[in-house]
């Protein structure tokens, strides 16, 4: 049930929400979009508020759902929900549905890992507000916030090293999805956030 439970974490993690929401809601393709990224920042960056909300929440319950799913058919099986929160944001990142062009997985690591370890996701979220209240970078608090997390786990949750590698993993791929924004942060470049959002011309 492992590899049954991993594979339908990686077709859950690749459903395009952001591609399908501006798509049905604008006529449009995220894609040729600001960054061109499927997320909720870059749609809440392009299409406005509501929308990244919106994209955001299900983007959430992509990871939410797939470790749900894996906790259910594994019977709680460490390596069964190791295996689907990596699954679930690798779905999210390479998705087959939109030929391996997909998102940054943040999400995703929320959703995911808030049903294996609700009190370690709320540190880091705090600890991702604050840093995007003072920089208001969303790509350096994501980052900041993503590598945290295992150390934040290991200190609060004491989980078992199957969980403990699926949080370094998804610490590391989050950096490495963002290594664009490190090189506009390192440039001066960067976008910076807008709780208002854009508007879809």
């Amino acid at each position: 049930m492992l590899s049954v439970a991993t594979l339908a974490s990686y077709l859950i993690g690749g459903l395009p929400f952001g591609y399908w929401f501006v798509r049905i809601a604008y006529g449009k393709d995220i894609r040729t979009m600001g960054s061109g990224n499927i997320g909720a920042t870059n749609v809440h960056r392009t299409a406005g508020g509501k929308a990244g909300l919106i994209v955001l929440i299900l983007d959430i319950c992509k990871g939410l759902i797939a470790v749900w799913l894996a906790d259910l058919t594994t019977h709680g099986n460490p390596w069964g929900l190791a295996l689907a929160a990596a699954a679930v944001m690798l779905g999210h990142c390479y998705p087959i549905f939109l030929n391996f062009r997909g998102g940054k997985a943040v999400a995703c690591f929320l959703g995911a890992f808030v049903y294996i370890a609700p009190l370690a996701i709320l540190i880091v979220i705090l600890l991702f507000i604050g840093v995007l209240l003072t920089t208001r970078y969303v790509s350096l608090a994501s980052m900041i916030a993503a590598l945290s997390f295992p150390v934040v786990m290991w200190f609060v949750v004491h989980p078992p090293y199957a969980i403990l590698g699926a949080s370094i993993f998804a610490a590391l791929l989050i950096v490495f999805r963002h290594r664009a924004n490190i090189a506009r942060l390192r440039q001066g470049a960067e976008h910076v956030f807008s709780f208002k959002g854009g508007k879809a011309a």
